[in-house]
């Protein structure tokens, strides 16, 4: 069953999409960079039998309301951060079950610390608390690198997606994964696009996560460029009682390559 939120604030700057059981335990899905909550399409719907599921739009995605980017609230992710408790606020949500994935996991951390009593589980999707390597750390990716991948981003934004798209989905042997996803990114202002990049390959969360008190799941799909193992490894090192489960997906987005793995496992952590 679809409801209609209240056309105000938070609900409707963020495009948000309420499907399920309307009593039922609440899940919030949160899509990554370079997309919109149609990421979830082939997730979210299999909880709308046993849930009241929530779908939304980060500000300057999809359907959200671009009107509302202001590059100073959403100069870092606490600014996202923001606009996820005002949505739980005002559909009046609490034991959220929430689903983030890629830079929404972090995302989800961060509003989780600040209104622990909102929160009944995170589950991370291929989560990242830092891009760049550190000493005794291993993010993916050198300072060149993000260097390198921002300016080739701002110049030409369509090209890179183009190529940058299929290599993040993974699944070369599988092309329409990647079609779908460069179709998400050529979808994204150019501009706003640029800022949320360098804001989500430049961020550190790490001395975020041992704050988590929410029970939390991590997913690692395997062979993830985004997100190697040794990543989604020290997020689960670092939330104190959290479990990892290292899926046989392929890529950053196993919401499109893989969904009915990342359904069970969903299903499993909350049984």
């Amino acid at each position: 069953m679809t409801t209609s939120p209240p056309a105000a604030g938070a609900v409707a700057r963020n495009n948000v999409e309420l499907t399920g059981v309307v009593a039922a335990r609440p899940m919030v899905f949160a899509h990554g960079f370079g997309c919109s909550h149609e990421a979830w399409r082939d997730v979210a719907p299999h909880f709308t039998g046993t849930n009241q599921v929530i779908t939304f739009d980060q500000v300057g995605a999809g359907e959200s309301d671009l009107s509302a980017y202001d590059r100073g609230k959403y100069d870092s992710l606490h600014g996202y951060a923001d606009d996820l408790i005002e949505i739980i606020d005002e559909l009046g949500l609490d034991d959220v079950v929430y689903v983030g994935h890629s830079v929404s996991s972090m995302i989800g951390v961060l509003a989780s610390i600040r209104r622990p009593e909102l929160f009944g589980a995170l589950i991370l999707v291929g989560p990242s608390p830092r891009y760049v390597d550190a000493d005794g750390y291993t993010g993916g990716f050198t300072e060149d690198d993000i260097d390198a991948l921002l300016d080739s981003l701002d110049s030409n934004y369509l090209g890179w997606s183009a190529v940058m798209a299929p290599a993040i989905a993974g699944n070369a042997d599988r092309p329409e994964v990647g079609d779908r996803l460069t179709a998400s990114f050529c979808s994204v202002d150019p501009t706003i696009a640029s800022h949320f990049a360098r804001v989500t390959f430049m961020s550190d969360n790490r001395a975020d996560l041992p704050k988590v008190t929410t029970p939390t799941l991590v997913l690692q799909s395997s062979d993830d460029i985004l997100a190697p193992l040794p990543v989604g490894t020290y997020v689960h090192q670092h939330i104190r009682g959290s479990e990892m489960v290292v899926m046989t997906s392929r890529g950053h987005m196993p919401n499109l390559s893989d969904p009915d793995q990342l359904v069970k496992e969903i299903r499993d952590f909350l049984s």
